[in-house]
């Protein structure tokens, strides 16, 4: 038996880049940095750890609509090794698969104070899922 599973909420580091598969299912990734606040020696720290993010599906659609760098999500899913060999040597890199992405609530300070959400917006509150799969069948 075994567990595949990651919960992790950060902030894009990047606009999202939407693409479609060859099945023609749009698959979006995102970068996300995500930061820890520990003390040390009795003093406040901090580390920074970055991640990639493959979004599938509807819910990839929605994050190129309505995510850009700095936006805030909190990303459900699972981990991805994927294996190539580079010049005789293996190389590696793990990245989330997510299965659900939530869209975190916009800052006032992010729109100089005056944000109005547009019409076409999906409504975000503290913690609400905006855009999340409903039966999507997953690929990679």
């Amino acid at each position: 038996m075994s567990l595949n599973s990651v919960n992790i909420m950060g902030n894009l580091t990047r606009d999202p880049e939407l693409r479609y598969a060859q099945s023609g299912k749009g698959v979006c990734s995102l970068s996300i940095a995500s930061n820890r606040i520990f003390t040390k020696n009795g003093e406040r720290a901090s580390e920074v750890s970055y991640f990639d993010v493959e979004v599938w599906g509807a819910v990839a659609e929605n994050c190129a609509k309505y995510l850009k760098k700095g936006s805030g999500i909190i990303v459900e899913g699972r981990l991805r090794q994927d294996r190539w060999e580079k010049d005789g040597k293996t190389q590696s890199k793990v990245r989330i698969v997510a299965n659900n992405v939530h869209f975190m609530p916009k800052r006032a300070e992010d729109a100089g104070g005056n944000y109005q959400r547009s019409n076409d917006e999906p409504a975000a509150s503290s913690g609400a899922e905006v855009a999340s799969p409903e039966n999507i069948a997953w690929e990679e």
